[in-house]
């Protein structure tokens, strides 16, 4: 299986995940890799009780041992770190629940912050407190929305400048259908057919849909491994290197409103040291430099392909075009389309990368 490949490389260790959502609970499969961060709903219990289900699952797709019959996460080394916010559609929601905890999760050690939350409203103290989080280095994911069928709102934390907004595929490369599209989608992870607890009684599993939710997990997931190869680099580079290797047939100046830049495939980087880190106080999105982040790092790889300029975040303009191709990164063969694959229970795989045909229709972004 891909995974096992990719675990002789990288499990994660040594890198810590936040995960801003409704609370974990230590289940079986997460003892002894999940810490309490702050708990920011005023809500009974702590940041180590899960009032949903929801934020222990993102956990488990991250960190899972796959104890006890549950999921196994693609970077079990990895150890992930609750902040409890008040879930968008939870009654109480006050504006300043995730913006304190993103900014708790920025003064924490954890290097990325998984949020696997989101909603149509653009809170200033939330954007607020995701640019002080780049500005502490930190490297974040968000789900862009899972409303495409109905009313495709902008989604938010997702479309905030520094955070790497995160679309759900089959694990044929197909987009969902009700996963948001627009220029805030960098990435795209698998979402479909993910496993999930069904509510806060840990009881079972239930079938369906995991949603931007559970992509953005992997997504987190799959920055943890390459992070944890190349501890001196930054999250910058780290997202470059994501980018970079990206699974996609299209040019890479020309991300899809749909699947951004690819759908995320670290087996290039751990298995073929390819991806070019770049310059560490560059974002990858944005193409500014980030306050607070230094300019040394680790030199490139000779292996590293050639870094291509990336249109702004944001930039974009109103064509569209119909495209059905396959998942070749840019000057990749067929061998390179490396897989990876989620297990859950360490039996069954649910989602698969690589070699893998995109259906989407997609909006050109180029600057």
């Amino acid at each position: 299986m891909g995974a096992d490949e990719l675990w002789e490389v990288s499990t994660g260790k040594g890198v810590k995940v936040a995960v801003v959502d409704s609370g974990i609970a230590v289940t079986p499969s997460l003892k002894g890799r999940v810490h309490a961060g702050k708990d920011v709903t005023g809500l009974r219990g702590g940041a180590l009780d899960d009032y949903d289900g929801h934020g222990t699952t993102m956990a488990e797709l991250i960190v899972g041992a796959g104890r006890g019959g549950g999921l196994k996460g693609l970077a079990p080394g990895a150890l992930v770190v609750s902040f409890r916010t008040t879930l968008y559609s939870a009654k109480g929601k006050k504006e300043s629940d995730s913006a304190e905890a993103i900014r708790a999760a920025a003064d924490s050690d954890a290097q990325i912050i998984s949020l696997s939350i989101g909603g149509d409203f653009m809170y200033p103290a939330e954007k607020e407190a995701v640019k002080y989080a780049a500005s502490k280095g930190k490297l974040m994911f968000a789900g862009v929305g899972n409303d495409a069928e109905k009313k495709n709102y902008i989604g938010y934390p997702a479309a905030y400048p520094n955070v790497t907004g995160v679309s759900a595929a089959d694990k044929s490369g197909k987009v969902a259908k009700y996963s948001e599209f627009g220029d805030y989608v960098d990435l795209a992870a698998p979402g479909r057919d993910v496993p999930r607890w069904c509510d806060a009684t840990f009881r079972s599993y239930c079938d369906g849909d995991g949603g931007t939710s559970a992509a953005t997990a992997i997504a987190s997931a799959s920055a943890a491994l390459i992070w944890s190869k190349h501890p001196n680099w930054t999250a910058n580079q780290v997202l470059r290197v994501l980018i970079d290797t990206a699974g996609r047939s299209w040019p890479k100046d020309k991300p899809s409103d749909y699947l951004g830049y690819g759908l995320v495939r670290p087996a290039p980087n751990l298995l073929k040291n390819r991806g070019n880190p770049g310059p560490p106080d560059i974002d990858p999105l944005t193409n500014k430099k980030t306050p607070g982040v230094g300019a040394s790092s680790s030199a490139p790889s000779e292996e590293s392909s050639a870094p291509a300029a990336n249109p702004p975040k944001g930039a974009a303009d109103s064509k569209r075009a119909a495209s059905a191709s396959t998942s070749k990164s840019d000057g990749g063969s067929d061998d390179d389309n490396d897989q990876l694959w989620i297990v859950v229970g360490a039996v069954a795989a649910v989602a698969a990368l690589g070699g893998a045909a995109f259906a989407f229709v997609r909006k050109r972004r180029n600057a």
